[in-house]
Order: structure tokens, then C-alpha cells, then sequence
């Protein structure tokens, strides 16, 4: 299917979702009636940071993608009445501040399955939403048809670390004024990037002042960063999970370093790796088709669902 020819639904929102009852705003591209592609996002990034372009490229291939906000981004529910983090008495094993898991947010996502009428769904997830899509395998294994973890790790320490000389490079991104932002998510997208895939500044600074736009919330992320660290080490949990699964990692990450990739798909049973050269943490243009190609090819291969025709029967398309 030629990726001109995809429908782009609007976005939309759906009140009272999970045990924690909260708003989650979601957009489809393509049929509802193929199957389903729930893409999650990591940490500090809203929906629309999924690549337009990528949405359209999953659609391409017979599937239907549904991007959607976490608590704590975009035009979701925030948790602005909880504590400020603490990091320092997070670090020495006092959570008082933490106000969420990511257990909570793999709840939010099989919620918004429910609410949209999905017994099941594939799950892809970057960065921190590697994480969610990973605890929702291990906490509600019959949901998921199939897992595509994307630079992410299994939160064991001894893997999957940031280059912290880079991160204090960059510093917090500021959040009192929208060029500012802008100019910061550039630096940081240079940073850590793709030495291998031209970074487009335009685009960039498009998805940046949208993303101000839409939401600038200053202590969200740090909110979702201490969900991860409260939540631990999967890997134990993973070795149960006996879910078809497909791990991507660029070998030139440097916020989630491509060892936490390996570590995820040695964890999973009969996992398939695969890794980029020249790839940071990032969903570099180029690869966009690669990708797409790989996620549908499991989802074909593995799942019995066959893309482009919904062959596993939805309960509703609302």
C-alpha cells in the first residue's frame, strides 16, 4: 500500500482509562479494522515524537498503528499534585517521592486497550515505552500478540547505561521559554543521535515547538525517570515471557547503551536481535521502511495475524 493512500484519523481522547482512571490521548492511522499496533513512547516524549512518516510506513503494511500520550506527556493526564522526585533519597532506597511504576503505566495501556475495544495488540515500544511494553508481556501476557522493544533495556544496571559525560553536556532542557526548548532539543538530538544519518534540524524544531505546543511540563519527565528506577530489574520476570519479539537497538546509542538490547533479547526466549550501525537513540528516516518491514514480518511470521486483512477479529473499532 502506497503510504500516500493511509488514512490519518485526528486525534482523539478517551476519559476514565485503567484502575487509575485517567485521560490518554491517542491517534490511529490507517483501517481499524486491521490489526492493531499500540506504539509507545519513552520518557519525556510525547506521541507525537512517533515519526508521522513511521506511523504511515506500519500502515503500509496492512496494520494499524495507534500512537498515544503516557500519563505524564502530552495532552494526557499529569500527576502535578504528586511529590517532587527526590533523587538523592531515591538513590539510597527511599521512594516516598515516587509517585508511579511502571507497572501503572503498563495498567494505562492495557486500559486504553479496553477502552478502544482490544482483547490484544502488538506492542511496540522506544526507550522507557520498550519498558512498559516489556512489564505489560510479563504482567498481562494474553494481551499482547507480539513485543518490538526498541533501544531499550531490562533495567538491570550492569547494562543499557547512558553516556553520562554526554548527558551532563546537555544538561535539563529548559522549559520557560519555546525557542529555548527548541534550540535544546536540537543540541540534544545532536548529541545523541545517528553519526550515521544526517539529523534533519528542521524536522526537529517542527516536533520540538509542537511538543511545547501541546505540553511543557518541567517535573513530568522526572517523574516518569523515577517510575523506571523505582521498578527495578526485569530481567528474571522477561525469561517467562514466551511472546514473539523483536528487539532494535542502534549501535551507537548513547542514552540507552546497545548492551541493554542484547540483554533483552538474551532474556526473552527465541527473540530476534537485530542492530544498526551508525544508529543512536533515535528513529533515524532511512530506517523507517527497515523497521516497519521487520515489525510487520513478525507479526506475519510469528502471530498468525496476517497483515492486511484483521484476520484475528476485533470485539469493537470505536
Amino acid at each position: 500500500m502506497d503510504t500516500n493512500k493511509v488514512q490519518i484519523h485526528g486525534e482523539e481522547s478517551v476519559q476514565n482509562v485503567g484502575p487509575s482512571k485517567i485521560t490518554i490521548a491517542y491517534q490511529r492511522f490507517g483501517n481499524p479494522a486491521l490489526s492493531p499496533v499500540f506504539l509507545i513512547m519513552g520518557a519525556g516524549a510525547q506521541m507525537i515524537n512517533w515519526p508521522e512518516g513511521f506511523c504511515l510506513e506500519l500502515a503500509s503494511h496492512g496494520l494499524h498503528p495507534i500512537r498515544f500520550d503516557n500519563r505524564d506527556a502530552g495532552l494526557s493526564t499529569h500527576f502535578s499534585d504528586a511529590p517532587v522526585p527526590d533523587f538523592a533519597a531515591i538513590q539510597s532506597g527511599d521512594f516516598s517521592t515516587v509517585a508511579y511504576t511502571l507497572s501503572d503505566m503498563a495498567a494505562d495501556t492495557v486500559g486504553l486497550m479496553d477502552a478502544l475495544g482490544y482483547d490484544s495488540v502488538h506492542l511496540v515500544g522506544a526507550s522507557m515505552g520498550g519498558m512498559i511494553a516489556q512489564t505489560i508481556a510479563i504482567e498481562y501476557p494474553h494481551r499482547v500478540r507480539s513485543l518490538t522493544s526498541i533501544m531499550s533495556t531490562t533495567g538491570n544496571p550492569s547494562v543499557g547505561q547512558p553516556d553520562y559525560s554526554v548527558l551532563a553536556n546537555l544538561g535539563s532542557p529548559p522549559y520557560d521559554d519555546r525557542q529555548a526548548y527548541i534550540d535544546w532539543q536540537i543540541k540534544s538530538r545532536k548529541a545523541l543521535g545517528s553519526p550515521k544519518y544526517p539529523l534533519d534540524e528542521e524536522a526537529v524544531a517542527q516536533i520540538a515547538g509542537l511538543a511545547w505546543d501541546r505540553d511543557h511540563d518541567p517535573l513530568a519527565m522526572m517523574r516518569q525517570a523515577v517510575a523506571v528506577i523505582k521498578s527495578g530489574d526485569r530481567t528474571e520476570k522477561l525469561r517467562s515471557v514466551k511472546i514473539p519479539t523483536l528487539v532494535i537497538h542502534g549501535e551507537s546509542d548513547k542514552m540507552v547503551d546497545v548492551s541493554g538490547g542484547h540483554a533483552v533479547a538474551a532474556a526473552i526466549e527465541g527473540a530476534e536481535l537485530v542492530t544498526f550501525e551508525g544508529m543512536g537513540h533515535e528513529l533515524p528516516k532511512p530506517l523507517w521502511p527497515v523497521f516497519a518491514a521487520k515489525i510487520a514480518n513478525l507479526i506475519r511470521s510469528k502471530t498468525g495475524d496476517k497483515t492486511g486483512d484483521g484476520s484475528k477479529p476485533l470485539k469493537n473499532t470505536k
